[in-house]
């Protein structure tokens, strides 16, 4: 294997290995001991690909994090025609793979922004860009809407988006504990109705 290609994989092994630890336990509980312990490597090699735990870390935003949030929250409504049946979807089948996950420790964005927030600047700025491009994600779609005639044209995209984003975080944070089935159905259910609220009605 060449060995460019051999060092890259080795990256992305420990990447993996890396957001697995930070996501279960948190990166202020996690050492690069414990790290290098479930990889089996020795510190050099540690070093070798990374300069430090918090270069660790922004590598894995950059390569896992920002991947993840996008196939699962951004990608499935680009393009989409109808925003709220778009966003519905998205929503639901991102709760539905919430739901059937065993090692559910809530929503790993959610999740590291609170972790972050006023304990590192650097990777609170790496987190919230990714925040960032969610929202403008959901404006966009939004805005698409009324030119559409799908959402009412009095309505507030940049609050609709920050109220479907924070209420979505909220949702996954109760999943962790309580009763997923039950969670997703009641926050479908309601979802749907504060969509209907926001629809463009046609005209009598």
């Amino acid at each position: 294997m060449d060995k460019n290609l051999k060092r890259m994989a080795t990256m992305h092994r420990m990447q993996v290995t890396g957001l697995e630890l930070f996501y279960k336990n948190g990166y202020y509980n996690t050492s690069i001991d414990d790290i290098l312990k479930s990889l089996s490597l020795s510190k050099g090699a540690f070093y070798y690909h990374f300069q430090s735990k918090e270069d660790f870390f922004v590598s894995i935003v950059q390569n896992l994090i920002v991947r993840k949030v996008y196939s699962l929250l951004i990608e499935p409504i680009e393009g989409k025609e109808d925003p709220f049946q778009a966003i519905e979807k998205c929503f639901e089948n991102a709760l539905e793979t919430a739901e059937h996950n065993e090692m559910d420790y809530g929503f790993v964005l959610s999740n590291f922004i609170s972790e972050f927030n006023r304990r590192n600047t650097v990777i609170s700025n790496y987190l919230m860009d990714i925040y960032k491009v969610w929202e403008v994600n959901l404006v966009s779609i939004l805005q698409k809407g009324k030119s559409d005639g799908f959402v009412n044209r009095h309505v507030d995209s940049e609050g609709v988006a920050t109220y479907l984003i924070s209420s979505y975080m909220g949702v996954r944070t109760l999943m962790v504990q309580g009763n997923c089935r039950n969670l997703r159905y009641k926050y479908m259910q309601q979802l749907r109705h504060y969509f209907n609220s926001l629809a463009q009605k046609e005209a009598v």
